[in-house]
């Protein structure tokens, strides 16, 4: 019989805002004087994309997409598929992708390629937290926040089964001995 498990903090709230203040530092001296698309991906990203977002000072327009590849398991079938789609035009724009975790990077290269296909000026990636011992195709994060180890996170928007997107940190989720 196995009970819940539970969340153990790996980056406290001070360090994730900490991480974020580099981040939208790095973002601002790139796109000052420019009008990017920042798109979320949903639904991980939108806690870490609002703080984000609150601390660039230059016009941007937000946007969000929602894919899926687990399709009702916890393991990724491999096949992503695009559940909620683009309402923004992509063409000629600068593009920042907001993603809260890069893991095998499956899904973030199907994203990256179905949005050079819309031709955009430029494309990037900002990533709140890189899992790169599980990568299985290769991924280049323009923006990374921090490294993860190879374990199950939740917290600041990431969740399992829908569940602990609401911790104010990020945690290891372990079993219950």
């Amino acid at each position: 019989m196995s009970s819940q498990p539970e969340p153990h903090i790996l980056f406290r709230r001070e360090e994730i805002e900490a991480t974020v203040k580099r981040l939208a530092a790095e973002i601002k001296q790139d796109y000052q004087g420019k009008h990017p698309l920042l798109l979320g991906i949903l639904k991980g990203s939108f806690m870490f994309m609002a703080d984000l977002i609150r601390l660039l000072n230059f016009p941007l327009e937000v946007e969000f997409i929602r894919l899926s590849s687990y399709r009702g398991s916890r393991e990724s079938s491999g096949r992503i598929k695009v559940v909620q789609g683009l309402r923004s035009p992509v063409k000629g724009r600068d593009v920042l992708v907001i993603e809260d975790i890069v893991d095998t990077g499956l899904t973030i290269s199907f994203l990256l390629d179905y949005l050079w296909k819309r031709k955009p000026a430029s494309l990037k990636l900002c990533a709140l937290t890189d899992k790169p011992s599980r990568r299985q195709v290769p991924v280049t994060i323009n923006y990374l926040g921090v490294t993860v180890p190879n374990k199950f996170i939740v917290g600041y928007g990431i969740d399992w089964d829908e569940q602990f997107r609401n911790l104010p940190d990020i945690c290891v989720l372990e079993a219950k001995d």
